[in-house]
């Protein structure tokens, strides 16, 4: 169970690093144009666009396996960590405040996902 545990966190953790990666590139991107030049310079060079990728990419090999080596009524609930992460990287990397209702929000998937792992 402990292994479920740990190896879907660690899931969720690629997943919402991806997702933190997307913002960064998404900013990046430049007006959209039907060009060459477009392609080149704002969405082939992005290299936040890449990270993505490999987060996303590595992520979804760690879930197929959690899937083929754990039970899925443990795991899947388990991925609500990814919005744990979600708020933790508004507050620390993109410096959003969030508000009392959502830390309850926080505690409660927290909370929810120990008595599942129990």
């Amino acid at each position: 169970m402990v292994k479920t545990v740990l190896f879907t966190i660690l899931q969720c953790f690629l997943l919402a690093s991806g997702q933190v990666c997307f913002k960064f590139a998404v900013e990046k991107i430049t007006k959209f144009q039907f060009s060459w030049a477009y392609f080149v310079n704002s969405v082939l060079t992005n290299w936040w666009l890449l990270l993505t990728g490999i987060c996303m990419t590595v992520a979804a090999v760690f879930w197929g396996y959690i899937l083929k080596h754990f039970e899925f009524s443990v795991a899947y609930p388990i991925t609500a960590f990814a919005y744990i992460f979600g708020v933790l990287a508004a507050v620390f990397i993109f410096r959003e405040i969030v508000p009392v209702t959502r830390w309850i929000g926080v505690a409660l998937i927290v909370l929810g996902a120990f008595f599942i792992a129990k």
